[in-house]
């Protein structure tokens, strides 16, 4: 198996989920005993250069005959012509984290183009039930050839702290002005606040946001360090009472059960599937509209002022927790798409 990723794959400085989440895919693969060769492919993705562009129909080209090759979304979606005059040859799934228009901001042209990517390919692998049926839709592909491989997650110790914590690039369709708006309608009330993730995909976005927590005058309360891996990632969920997930649009939210791992409840305006629901019933976190500061000022407000709100979904965030799928199901849910296709799929 030949799987190609983006060259920021493992940048310290740009992690996201889908980075995650095709590096776990890969590992675990291997360690099932599957050989997987990857290469990484610099570009500007999904708007590269000809040098990229280039870069990729020599990797697609260089696969031997009927090699099967699993291919990011992010770097596969935006070319159609480097990607389908391979697809007869090679078998290739598309592994889709987020559409293209919404991970850009949403362009006619670029879902023209990942569409003519996605019904050239022999599979279609995301995240999500509500992705693949999005895809589905927007795309008219066939419903067997589109699989969902649920992300997993990895042991957490339980967290005990109490500060607001948004993990997600800074990026407009993440909403993290509408939290800052938010923050200040309860400026009244004790908290902090931490918005870790990369700042370089959106500059301009990530200014704003900066200008905004200036203007309302809460640059000692909000702190917005950049990128977080590792040990200091690890630190932020340890001082965490709740994660804030303001997004615009989410695909699933890998965010979501990292937080959930450690017993943190959510505060989120899309109800992904991550959420789910706690052994009783109970969901784990509070879902308000998107786009919509009043209602996410108005939960932070219940949040920051009810000791039984707080306790009810603590209990429920370490119920669901118990639930979590580990990264080896994930694994072996991918091996059974990608190695043991349905009879009459393509070959």
């Amino acid at each position: 198996m030949i799987f190609i990723l983006p060259g920021d794959v493992d940048d310290p400085e740009l992690p996201s989920g889908g980075n995650v989440y095709d590096r776990r895919i890969s590992r675990e693969l291997t360690a099932l005993g599957r050989p997987v060769r990857e290469v990484a492919v610099d570009g500007s993705w999904p708007h590269p250069s000809p040098a990229a562009c280039a870069a990729l129909d020599r990797a697609l080209a260089a696969a031997e005959p009927g090699s099967l090759v699993v291919i990011d979304g992010l770097v596969a979606c935006g070319v159609p012509d480097v990607v389908v005059p391979h697809a007869a040859r090679l078998r290739l799934v598309v592994l889709v984290h987020m559409p293209l228009a919404d991970e850009t901001g949403a362009h006619a042209e670029l879902d023209a183009l990942e569409r003519s990517t996605l019904r050239a390919a022999s599979a279609v692998v995301t995240p999500s039930a509500r992705t693949a049926a999005r895809l589905v839709r927007r795309h008219g592909l066939p419903r067997d050839r589109v699989h969902v491989v649920t992300p997993g997650t990895d042991p957490a110790p339980l967290s005990s702290g109490e500060e607001l914590l948004c993990v997600a690039s800074l990026t407009p369709h993440k909403g993290q002005d509408m939290l800052v708006e938010a923050l200040a309608a309860v400026a009244d009330l004790d908290w902090a606040c931490r918005l870790v993730g990369p700042v370089h995909r959106s500059p301009a976005f990530a200014a704003r946001v900066r200008d905004l927590v200036a203007r309302h005058e809460l640059t000692a309360r909000v702190t917005i360090p950049g990128p977080l891996t590792g040990t200091a990632l690890e630190e932020a969920y340890a001082r965490a009472g709740l994660l804030v997930l303001p997004s615009r649009s989410e695909t699933y939210g890998m965010v979501v059960t990292e937080a959930l791992a450690r017993g943190i409840p959510v505060l989120t305006s899309v109800e992904t599937e991550a959420l789910g629901r706690a052994a009783d019933g109970t969901p784990p976190g509070t879902v308000v509209p998107p786009g919509d500061v009043d209602a996410l000022a108005g939960a932070l407000r219940s949040w920051l002022t009810s000791a039984g709100t707080r306790s009810a979904l603590r209990r429920a965030a370490r119920s669901r927790r118990d639930g979590l799928l580990p990264w080896t199901t994930t694994a072996r849910v991918m091996d059974r798409i990608l190695f043991e296709p349905e009879p009459g799929a393509r070959p």
